[in-house]
């Protein structure tokens, strides 16, 4: 089955040149389009798309906010791929703390923007590069790092988020860790348990939230 792709944006010609570089792919089809975040509850219900590519910035309802109530309000949600302009922008990572699964710049290459697609769909590595991680610190509290070792990850878990933090998938990190994958998943869905995460990014916000990990 092909990857199904909700497009969200304000902008009529973004929503048209995500539409033609998405549809040019064998595996991936657009299945709708909005001009804001207020119409996305609706159509993710009535149409079931596997992703969200969500502009962050929209006049009614905003990408953030329209990821929180996706994610409140919709059984078995879609991921959640945030649109923006500006990789620092505090908006994008305001979107991953409520719940999306990763970013992808507006100017982005066409190769780039199927692969953001793929990605997140996948759902077993992020679309969390430098800038967002530099933002991530910013937000660090005694709170989170309490958090984080109220957690008392094992060692091989700890190691296993540390990957996580750097984007690597399932496979990548069992080729580091010389373990099977289904081992790698048993470990991932640990850290997630312990840190009350919802999934890979909300694990990851934790990990450099507490100082748990840095920004490279």
């Amino acid at each position: 089955m092909p990857i199904s792709v909700l497009l969200v944006d304000d902008e009529p010609l973004v929503r048209a040149g995500l539409r033609a570089v998405l549809e040019a792919q064998p595996d991936i089809e657009v299945v709708g389009e909005a001009a804001d975040g207020a119409a996305v509850i609706p159509l993710v219900r009535r149409l079931r798309p596997d992703v969200v590519a969500m502009d962050v910035r929209m006049p009614l309802l905003d990408g953030i906010e329209a990821t929180r109530a996706v994610l409140r309000t919709v059984d078995d949600p879609p991921k959640i791929l945030v649109i923006t302009t500006f990789e620092n922008d505090e908006y994008v990572y305001e979107a991953l703390r409520a719940g999306a699964d990763g970013f992808l710049l507006k100017r982005a290459r066409p190769a780039e923007i199927v692969h953001a697609v793929r990605l997140v769909a996948e759902g077993e590595s992020l679309l969390f590069p430098a800038a967002v991680r530099s933002l991530a610190t910013e937000y660090g509290s005694s709170a989170a790092r309490a958090a984080m070792e109220r957690a008392a990850l094992t060692e091989r878990e700890a190691a296993v988020l540390r990957l996580m933090a750097r984007g690597l998938s399932n496979a990548e990190i069992a080729g580091q860790l010389h373990v099977g994958t289904e081992t790698v998943k048993t470990h991932v869905s640990a850290v997630l348990a312990k840190l009350g995460a919802r999934d890979r990014t909300q694990a990851v916000i934790a990990a450099y939230e507490s100082g748990f990990v840095t920004p490279e």
